[in-house]
């Protein structure tokens, strides 16, 4: 799945993440691996809104998120490095994400 974000604050990616997480069915969704960037600064309040527990990589070791860290390769097919994101709707990232 793909998100949406304003900005790349904590606010808003767990308001992003909160929202698109409770798209899918309880069954496929019962982790998220993060790195340890700020913008899931406040998983604690993700994990409370959504029953769904937040693990973190050890630093420089992007492996331990392996599909993410595919997804993100196969993502570039899509939307080239430096492409600007802010111009393409939900509607447009779900349909490259399906």
């Amino acid at each position: 799945m793909l998100a949406k974000v304003k900005n790349r604050d904590t606010e808003s990616v767990v308001n992003a993440l909160i929202k698109q997480s409770r798209k899918l069915p309880t069954e496929l969704y019962k982790s998220l691996t993060w790195d340890r960037g700020m913008e899931l600064a406040d998983h604690k309040r993700f994990s409370l809104a959504t029953d769904i527990d937040v693990y973190f990589c050890d630093p420089r070791s992007p492996w331990q998120r392996g599909s993410n860290e595919n997804t993100n390769r196969l993502l570039r097919q899509y939307f080239p490095k430096g492409t600007d994101l802010s111009v393409h709707s939900q509607a447009k990232l779900n349909a490259v994400a399906r």
